[in-house]
């Protein structure tokens, strides 16, 4: 947090050359590339939640609680004094007030219910912007959000849930559900000895009658245990079956749930994320038995998006980061912006991020679609840009905290906690190899989606040769045939830089799509900041100067 009035006048020499304080900023209207997929997606109603979010995720006080709520993790507390079993992870004060204010502004709902069009793009542009402010509260507000398709795959047994949850408000403490003033949901599916396979999850669930049943078993991993209720996998006579978990009971008791240990994670600190076992938990059955997958393939679909949407918002916080610094510190008689090299270094690192905000919005623009050839195209496309975006982001936060050399290597920098944020995204709900993996089946499976996505890269042919002759080798080689499976991180990348590189050309300034197209699709630099001559790194640049 900014003190008032530091001394600059020190006993040995005076502090001069030195940007001036980040906050407070209004982190949506100073980033014109969200600012103008918003107004494109959306329209004037999401325009004005998002610079009321900006605004308060900007502000001294919540970056001071993001740090806050990451400097102090949760706890976890197996028993009480007496001995009795709690199983609760207590937070630090700072996320609770986080967890409110994510729900006030209902990234969590809003989705479902928006007042006006684009929900889904709602949600990714809101959640990318609280990310900035602090990331490990979104995932619980991810799995709530995605949450949503599975309860209503079974409205009989979840429609009070839903009630609650779309257009509840955040109510911490542990109590029974009539007495919720809103729920947030988890989810429970991986086991040690099986990791994405979930077939080869053991957790056996006992029918009990009607919807009900008992759960014995262990989930390796489970993030958000303080969750009202989980979506989570077991085995029920008839098959691999989806059931939703209270951790309170419908008798008002505790449910078996078993909270083992809270994992020590390289980042998102202030997110517990736990190990858990059944021992014997009640729990209501969604869906048919023995069709799992098929319930909870929703969720994780739409966890995706949340993904790609927490992505750019750290790759948003490390750029505004660095250009802060850079323009504020002078080298060689230049403020360092004006310095030619760095200017190919932010100018680069501004084509990624504006080349990611445009591939996430129009997928999150997919999932608000009603026609088949909008939701073709949002299966397919939220795991190519899972793929590419999720790898891309540590190495852009890298290049960002080098932008700011050492300062940006101590822990007053925010840097540090978003490099430890940034693989994050890339291993959750499906590391790379998986999600390259659902690629192939899906181009295999679904020629709906194949010709979605095809479809959608023709749209962007005619504004550069370049780029049609990147589109026309893609579409032929998809043509012929399968790829092979060890070819499939190749077919992802190919994929996803055609679509940013074509969604540019139709929505970007022409100085942000030709250098992304001159250094994505026909250029060899392997690094940021090395292209060739001749962009115009000054109009790129220029669009983070006016932000």
């Amino acid at each position: 947090m900014p003190r008032f009035a530091p001394a600059t006048h020190l006993e040995t020499h005076e502090v001069t050359n030195q940007p001036g304080e980040f906050a407070p900023r209004n982190l949506f209207t100073t980033d014109l590339a969200l600012a103008e997929g918003v107004a494109r997606h959306a329209g004037a109603w999401l325009t004005k939640r998002a610079a009321a979010l900006g605004a308060e995720a900007g502000s001294e006080a919540m970056l001071d609680l993001g740090e806050q709520a990451n400097r102090f993790p949760p706890e976890l507390v197996t028993f009480d004094r007496y001995g009795r079993r709690v199983d609760e992870a207590r937070f630090h004060p700072a996320y609770h007030a986080l967890m409110d204010a994510a729900m006030r502004h209902r990234i969590h709902g809003i989705a479902w219910d928006a007042e006006g069009p684009g929900g889904h793009v709602a949600h990714a542009a809101l959640l990318a912007l609280f990310t900035q402010a602090e990331a490990g509260t979104m995932c619980p507000m991810t799995m709530t959000y995605a949450a949503v398709p599975a309860l209503r795959s079974t409205p009989d047994v979840t429609a009070p849930w839903l009630k609650k949850l779309i257009g509840g408000n955040y109510d911490a403490p542990l109590k029974p559900f009539a007495q919720k003033a809103g729920v947030t949901i988890g989810m429970a599916m991986t086991e040690k000895q099986g990791g994405s396979d979930v077939r080869a999850n053991t957790t056996k669930a006992e029918p009990l009658g009607g919807r009900l049943y008992r759960l014995t078993g262990h989930k390796w991993f489970c993030s958000a245990p303080m969750s009202d209720a989980f979506l989570t996998l077991a085995y029920a006579p008839e098959g691999l079956s989806c059931f939703l978990v209270s951790r309170i009971t419908g008798t008002s008791e505790r449910n078996a749930i078993h909270v083992m240990r809270l994992k020590d994670k390289l980042g998102n600190k202030s997110n517990a994320s736990s190990e858990i076992e059944y021992h014997g938990a009640t729990a209501e059955l969604l869906g048919e038995p023995g069709r799992g997958v098929s319930v909870i393939i929703d969720m994780v679909h739409h966890t995706r998006l949340g993904t790609i949407a927490g992505t750019i918002g750290i790759m948003r916080m490390a750029l505004a980061q660095a250009v802060h610094h850079v323009s504020g510190r002078r080298a060689f008689q230049k403020t360092l912006i004006d310095q030619p090299l760095m200017e190919a270094v932010i100018a680069d690192l501004a084509v990624e991020y504006e080349a990611a905000v445009a591939l996430t919005l129009r997928v999150a623009a997919a999932f608000d679609g009603a026609d088949e050839e909008s939701r073709a195209f949002a299966r397919l496309a939220v795991a190519v840009s899972k793929y590419w975006l999720t790898k891309r982001c540590p190495n852009f936060v890298y290049e960002a905290m080098e932008c700011m050399g050492g300062a940006g290597y101590v822990e007053e920098s925010p840097l540090p906690r978003l490099f430890r944020e940034s693989p994050l995204n890339a291993i959750w709900e499906g590391s790379g190899n998986v999600i390259a993996l659902d690629i192939l089946r899906t181009l295999a499976r679904e020629p709906a989606a194949r010709d979605a996505f095809a479809a959608e890269l023709l749209r962007g042919k005619g504004a550069d040769a370049r780029l049609d002759a990147a589109i026309d080798r893609l579409l032929a080689d998809l043509g012929k045939g399968l790829p092979q499976e060890a070819e499939a991180r190749f077919v992802a990348e190919r994929m996803a830089l055609t679509l940013q590189a074509a969604l540019l050309a139709r929505h970007a300034p022409r100085a942000v799509a030709d250098a992304f197209i001159a250094t994505r699709l026909a250029g060899t630099g392997r690094s940021f900041g090395a292209h060739p001559a001749g962009l115009d790194t000054s109009a790129i640049v220029a669009r983070q100067k006016a932000s």
